[in-house]
């Protein structure tokens, strides 16, 4: 009788329909993903974090000018790129396809100025011989933690640009709905949101006196 019942109450919370959580299966996905990369990068962040209390000798190697700039520039690429990717949403809702396909190239604009930056600032720590197990400014694990964090996070921008370069040339061509750039924006601010973590972290808490 219990079981009966039970059934009857999930039967009409559903209805039977093809979307049990009223939401597409590629939306789906891509927010559990999110949350499964979420716990990823808070592992990342918290070992970073645990490193540097625990190290009397952190180094503080990011003077204000170039390095500071420089991250808070690529920061504003990052959070503008944001704008357009929701812009580009908006107009693939309006089946607008070649104005979502020149905000979604912004948006990759914006990625790829990010990677250039913050490939520039690892060759630049690179020359002043920072390694992953040593470097001249102090504590030893400062170079494997910052480039196993920043790393990471580059390599999901990366990622994304490729991402909605697929994207823009499927929406372009109408191959992919709407639908597929709400998700690839998904992913996109979860990037950003990610960064928002880490400049304070690994820059600002690591100027140079």
């Amino acid at each position: 009788m219990a079981e009966a019942h039970t059934q009857a109450v999930t039967a009409s919370l559903w209805g039977g329909g093809v979307r049990p959580y009223a939401m597409g299966s590629k939306k789906l996905g891509m927010w559990l993903f999110i949350i499964a990369d979420a716990l990823t990068f808070s592992i990342l962040i918290l070992a970073y974090a645990y490193i540097r209390l625990a190290s009397p000798d952190w180094p503080k190697p990011f003077a204000f000018s170039p390095a500071i700039l420089g991250a808070t520039l690529m920061t504003f690429f990052l959070l503008s790129s944001s704008l357009t990717m929701v812009m580009a949403v908006a107009a693939a809702h309006r089946q607008e396809h070649k104005r979502a396909v020149r905000y979604l190239l912004l948006t990759m604009l914006g990625g790829i100025a990010f990677i250039v930056l913050h490939t520039r600032e690892w060759l630049h720590l690179i020359h002043d011989g920072v390694r992953p197990f040593a470097n001249p400014y102090g504590a030893a694990m400062f170079g494997g933690t910052f480039f196993g964090l920043t790393g990471m996070h580059m390599l999901h921008v990366t990622i994304g640009v490729v991402y909605l370069g697929i994207v823009a040339y499927g929406f372009g061509t109408k191959k992919f709905k709407s639908e597929d750039i709400e998700v690839c924006g998904l992913y996109w601010h979860f990037v950003d949101l990610v960064w928002m973590f880490i400049f304070p972290l690994v820059y600002l808490l690591s100027v140079k006196p």
